[in-house]
């Protein structure tokens, strides 16, 4: 089993999927930063689109929508780690300054690919995230959130930049 593949396997939370995405990015670009939060939010879904999380631009969060995580919880459990992986993978590269989706999307494959393989379902998602959830979309530029909504942050994210925090 592949290094990548392992640590995916071994990673119970969010903020364990998320040190596994920063150690792909540092593997595979030579960059990283360090402290990010993980906020959850119901951002819901239009009729014919949902949207998988945000990053607002200059901030250090990100957003990720409550919706597609509980209907991939509730109708196929398996595609829990690869999906926050990838959504992880591509909002992480836009706090690098990767901020162009066709940009961000390219690099995720590529990174998902040399890391994991072609034919594995991480990199799968990274190629066409419509073969698992047809109506999941990237925002366009300029996009914004519903004027209410409330963010609930992830304890724990980012945990290997906070070390002087006791």
């Amino acid at each position: 089993m592949r290094f990548f593949e392992k640590k995916l396997k071994e990673a119970r939370t969010m903020p364990e999927i998320f040190e596994v995405v920063k150690l792909a990015v540092v593997e595979s670009l030579g960059m990283e930063r360090g402290g990010l939060m993980l906020g959850l939010a119901e951002l819901g879904a239009g009729r014919d689109f949902l949207l998988g999380a945000f990053y607002p631009v200059g901030s250090n969060i990100i957003v990720m929508n409550k919706t597609p995580l509980k209907r991939i919880t509730e109708t196929n459990p398996k595609l829990f780690k690869p999906y926050v992986f990838h959504i992880l993978l591509h909002e992480y590269l836009h706090t690098l300054g990767f901020i162009d989706e066709q940009e961000c999307q390219a690099y995720a494959f590529f990174i998902s690919k040399e890391l994991f393989g072609e034919d594995h379902i991480t990199t799968r998602i990274a190629y066409n995230m419509k073969e698992f959830l047809p109506e999941l979309s990237y925002p366009v530029y300029g996009w914004y959130p519903p004027n209410r909504f409330s963010v609930e942050i992830v304890d724990g994210f980012d945990h290997s930049n906070v070390s002087y925090i006791m």
